[in-house]
């Protein structure tokens, strides 16, 4: 855990000191009147965030009274708390120790609003603040540097750190620039700043933006507009942070990696992700392997969305190289790193320009395109031996259908002229990197493409109308794990494959080596393509809905917040009995698996009949019994590839019924509220009786303990069975405060698992749960290898 994490669970003053302890590996500490003390350092300690200025008083009290003394007083002193750390130098604030005015008091715990009031002057511009959620790794290279130094040392801007400081430049001084019309400007203002030693620029004006002060005051020059700060306060914070400017060494390094700085939004949108450098080097060991030696002689390679370069940062050859991207901005950066000096990179936008109406190719739209690349096309399209290879990362944004303000990428992906000029590939087509491939088959059909990119392309079975009509023959590949990248949420594969598109393929499976997120070896791994004929989801026999009413649930015992439109799950149908939250059919949506008392809200969720439960159980438990990996999360789930034993289907379900998944509920009426209406959850889901479990009162449903009444289950699901009837004994024995009561809507008798099992973890004492999680351990490690056995999975 991070030291944020760890502070955030804090129950006491002693937990947060002994939590900085830790993180700071201090050494020689004695705790006392001085909450944290070393040779080098003293500490303040809060169990709850504290004014600064009120901590570093209380802290002087105690060095000024030792200085006073005669005694040694550290060099550094530091106030903490559960949300913030503050850094200071003693020798900064010496004046204080000679000034006879302030009056100390009797104690540090007491001192008065005056005696701040007459210590902050002395304080005030001499402390550097932390905020541990988004500073911590500063934080504790700040204080292990000026430990060894005897005094502050700032941080210092890396490769390693760009990405965390860029995010803190853009949160303490880019949101104070009120007339910034563009975001994607923050990385040029961002490099002015600290490409600046704070008298002087230290690059040249390539980038059209630079520092200056007005009043000596910090403000931007950007294409001929100033901009000024609302408020300085967040950018003399940054700097008593950081350390400007960076390292000599360093600097060309940090203004190659503009791409990767726009803002995080921003480039989720664009579906910008730099390339990293280490993976680059796998991707010309993979290309010298497949290619030739002589690859970078006798390849002509074209990079159509280079962003500032990474992908050509090792090539040998640039007189061969073409690069073109999207914004204008990385064309300046490229420049002014003077990496590519025989390269002459030019704006184009692949998926609209030169794009005809009819969705033919014409250069002279536009005429963008250089005409001794348009000259190389033409000869590789009438001689195959004219060789071209398209090496690119291109933007993985997509499109959604969800239409909610802010979140769809609609206007990026579906409204190219690539994308309404092309053949409806459904699903395939809200992909930006598959717009991409679409436009080289046609632009270059005999070309060889090196592409980074997510698997889904060749894997997901929503994806088999576009491999119909795209299936070049796959020349080699590897994957490498997505924390490679920065800025990429999740844990899943990135593919750098090579593909020949002049020849067809005929590929059903793809064994790619693997690289952990340090581009270290980690193994191999089996992609297969799949198709939704195979698909799990579609194994489920989907109840017709009928036209009684339905509450669409996004938890246990919340209702979805939208009331109109197209909503899953507001309808019942006959004999159901709840609903399933399923959506997807791969690794990167199981942990969303969940099942509810009432309608869903899932896209490729169902209702939960009387007919369809059995294989419902299966279902759950195949898509949750196995841990998701970064490896694993493009796997597809499959329908079973033999006849499954009822014996298979019991396990499932108390696997099920016992899942911390188990989101089934049961409430008073009218306790829920939606679309203008009281609702009542009606739970189908007890797996007991009344007289089992101790009710006084009667349940409304009996449906899951008759089911069970006459079905015959393993030692394993018995034992599971057996202490799970312990536990809703003892919540029916426990008399739970009102609070609790109130949370979980403990109203009605005919409580869910959800209900249950939160409850008795908040009751007082808490009860344990250990033998049930032993016996329930036992059950899924019985149903792990039987899920590749029966072929919902493959190895």
């Amino acid at each position: 855990m991070s030291l944020y994490q760890i502070l955030q669970n804090a129950q006491t003053e002693e937990d947060v000191k002994d939590a900085y302890i830790a993180a700071l590996k201090l050494k020689k500490v004695s705790k006392g009147l001085i909450d944290i003390q070393t040779d080098e350092i003293w500490f303040e300690a809060k169990h709850k965030p504290t004014d600064v200025y009120t901590m570093f008083t209380q802290l002087l009290y105690y060095v000024c009274h030792t200085q006073k003394s005669g005694e040694p007083i550290p060099p550094l002193l530091c106030v903490i708390d559960n949300e913030k750390a503050a850094l200071m130098s003693t020798q900064s604030i010496e004046p204080i120790f000679s000034d006879k005015s302030i009056k100390w008091g009797k104690s540090a715990s007491q001192v008065s609003r005056e005696l701040i009031a007459q210590v902050s002057p002395y304080i005030n511009d001499h402390f550097i603040v932390y905020h541990i959620a988004e500073d911590e790794t500063a934080f504790l290279q700040a204080v292990s540097d000026s430990i060894k130094n005897g005094g502050i040392v700032r941080t210092q801007i890396t490769p390693n750190n760009l990405k965390k400081v860029f995010d803190r430049w853009v949160e303490l001084i880019g949101r104070e620039l009120d007339d910034l019309s563009n975001p994607a400007d923050y990385a040029l203002l961002f490099y002015a700043d600290i490409m600046h030693d704070g008298k002087k620029s230290i690059i040249s004006k390539d980038l059209d933006t630079r520092l200056i002060f007005l009043d000596d005051k910090p403000a931007f020059l950007l294409r001929g507009q100033t901009l000024e700060l609302a408020s300085t306060k967040g950018y003399r914070e940054f700097w008593n942070i950081y350390h400007r400017p960076p390292a000599e060494e360093h600097r060309n390094y940090l203004m190659e990696r503009r791409d990767q700085l726009i803002p995080l939004n921003e480039r989720q949108f664009k579906g910008a992700y730099y390339t990293p450098l280490k993976v680059v080097e796998k991707a010309y060991e993979l290309l010298d392997e497949t290619l030739g030696k002589n690859w970078q002689k006798n390849y002509i390679v074209w990079d159509m969305c280079c962003g500032v370069g990474n992908l050509e940062t090792k090539h040998g050859n640039l007189r061969n190289v073409f690069m073109s991207t999207l914004d204008e901005a990385d064309i300046g950066v490229m420049k002014n790193s003077k990496q590519f000096p025989a390269v002459e990179p030019f704006q184009y936008d692949y998926l609209n320009d030169d794009i005809a109406e009819d969705g033919t190719i014409n250069y002279d739209l536009t005429g963008k395109m250089p005409t001794e690349l348009r000259e190389i096309i033409q000869a590789a399209q009438e001689d195959k031996k004219k060789k071209i290879l398209v090496l690119i990362n291109p933007p993985y944004a997509e499109a959604t259908n969800s239409g909610r303000k802010g979140s769809s990428k609609k206007e990026v992906s579906n409204q190219s002229k690539i994308a309404t000029t092309s053949p409806n590939l459904g699903y395939a087509t809200r992909e930006l990197f598959v717009q991409f491939l679409l436009r080289i088959q046609k632009e270059l059909p005999n070309a060889t493409i090196a592409i980074i990119s997510k698997l889904k392309y060749i894997t997901a079975p929503n994806f088999a109308p576009f491999r119909e009509m795209w299936s070049p023959k796959f020349l080699n590949g590897f994957v490498v794990h997505s924390k490679s990248f920065d800025g990429l949420k999740g844990d899943f594969p990135i593919g750098f494959l090579i593909w020949d598109l002049a020849k067809k393929g005929k590929e059903t499976v793809f064994r790619l080596p693997a690289f952990d997120k340090k581009c270290q070896a980690f193994g191999e791994k089996d992609f297969y393509i799949e198709t939704d004929n195979s698909s799990l989801n579609a194994w489920v026999e989907r109840a017709k809905p009928n036209h009684a009413d339905a509450l669409p649930l996004k938890n246990a015992l919340s209702p979805i917040e939208k009331t109109t439109g197209d909503i899953r799950g507001k309808k019942w149908a006959d004999k159901a009995i709840g609903g399933m939250i399923c959506p997807g059919n791969d690794f990167q949506h199981a942990g969303l698996t969940a099942i509810l008392s009432s309608g869903y809200c899932s896209a490729g969720g169902f209702l939960v009949t009387h007919d369809n439960l059995a294989k419902a159980a299966v279902v759950f438990a195949v898509r949750r019994l196995i841990a998701p990996t970064w490896l694993n999360d493009r796997d597809q789930f499959l329908q079973p590839s033999a006849k499954l034993p009822e014996s298979f289907y019991h396990d499932c379900l108390i696997y099920m019924l016992f899942s911390g998944s188990n989101l089934t509920a049961g409430t008073a009426k009218d306790a829920l509220e939606w679309n203008g209406k009281k609702w009542q959850l009606i739970n189908h889901f007890i797996p007991y009786t009344e007289q089992q479990v101790g009710a006084q009162r009667k349940f409304q449903s009996h449906f899951m303990s008759d089911y069970l009444a006459d079905k015959k289950l393993s030692k394993e699901a018995k034992a599971v069975y057996d202490v799970g009837l312990v536990l809703w004994q003892k919540f029916y024995q426990t008399e739970f405060e009102r609070k609790i009561r109130d949370e979980f809507l403990l109203q009605n008798a005919d409580v869910g698992w959800y209900q249950i099992r939160n409850a008795l973890k908040q009751a007082e004492p808490p009860v344990d749960f250990s033998t049930f999680e032993m016996a329930y351990k036992k059950l899924a490690e019985k149903l792990e290898p039987l899920v590749y056995e029966y072929g919902f999975l493959k190895k």
